[in-house]
């Protein structure tokens, strides 16, 4: 097992009559983000503090190279982890933040000024991390996960409070952690950014894992053999295409969803009966609606609908 390995396994927690953990197992691999995600209870950040041991399972495993966080050495040189942005001292500096933890780990100084400027804090460093908005704590909590300059980083939701620039840097900057050979674990609610970061994503729900599988896959299963067609002739397509044993939805204005027939015969079919068509095309569901499909029955709270009462 590399050192960068995250290996989960069966973990149990029972809060009261809470089941918050169900038998959870999955494992990160270094070289890739993976995104862990799920609706409001499901498990993950009760997950991430037995991982980084603030709890303790009721039973089960989970392990960073094959040591439970307990017994590693220097740990803060083995994972870097953000789990709580505000979790600092707000009459102290940026940097002072940063060389007590250096301190307490035998770190350099000069550990502290690389990582302010490879998080791009350097402009606001001497300042009273009190006054930082919600993207600097981020990043501030960044730099201190990366002191160490460990294999494994976990993030709980490190988009939060980032600007648009600031999530453009978030996105590459994931990449560029996995791409050194990390093992990158990130919980995040932001399906879009996730779809654009991870290259792996382990879904959970009521405590347990729903799927454990690259992005690219699940994107594939939940958009099916549908195919996406743009027409400005739409009530002959769906009639030419229905008469051969499609279901058709029409999705918008010119837009129809084709299921049962491939996108060659579509093609074929719209040719045959004169039907001008600007598009027909594989449909693909974005990673937000194959999410939603997936975790639809591990919901815990629901709202009754979408209006506004008067």
């Amino acid at each position: 097992m590399s050192d960068a390995t995250i290996a989960v396994s069966g973990l149990r927690k029972r809060f009261g009559s809470t089941l918050a953990l169900d038998g959870m197992s999955f494992t990160v691999e270094p070289g890739q983000v993976t995104g862990f995600v799920g609706p409001n209870g499901a498990g993950k950040s009760t997950t991430m503090r037995i991982i980084l041991g603030l709890d303790a399972p009721d039973a089960g495993t989970a392990l960073i190279g094959g040591q439970g966080y307990g017994s590693l050495r220097r740990p803060l040189s083995r994972v870097g982890a953000l789990l709580d942005a505000g979790a600092l001292q707000p009459g102290r500096s940026g940097r002072n933040h940063l060389l007590w933890l250096a301190r307490s780990q035998g770190l350099p100084r000069r550990r502290v000024d690389e990582v302010t400027a490879l998080v791009g804090l350097e402009p606001a460093i001497r300042r009273k991390a009190g006054g930082y908005s919600l993207g600097m704590r981020q990043r501030l909590g960044i730099a201190a996960a990366l002191l160490g300059d460990p294999p494994v980083v976990i993030l709980d939701e490190p988009f939060n409070g980032m600007d648009p620039e600031g999530i453009v840097w978030m996105r590459g900057f994931l990449r560029s952690l996995a791409g050194e050979g990390r093992s990158v674990l990130v919980s995040s609610h932001l399906m879009g950014e996730l779809e654009d970061t991870a290259g792996h994503l382990v879904i959970v729900g009521r405590g347990r894992v729903i799927a454990d599988t690259s992005v690219r896959e699940l994107i594939a299963a939940a958009s099916g053999d549908r195919v996406t067609l743009r027409t400005s002739a739409a009530a002959p397509a769906v009639m030419a295409l229905e008469d051969a044993g499609a279901v058709v939805t029409v999705t918008g204005p010119g837009t129809l969803t084709v299921s049962g027939l491939p996108a060659e015969k579509v093609v074929a079919l719209l040719g045959a009966n004169t039907v001008p068509f600007s598009e027909v095309s594989p449909h693909r569901v974005t990673l937000e609606e194959a999410y939603l499909a997936l975790t639809q029955e591990a919901v815990e709270y629901r709202g009754a609908g979408s209006g506004v009462a008067g």
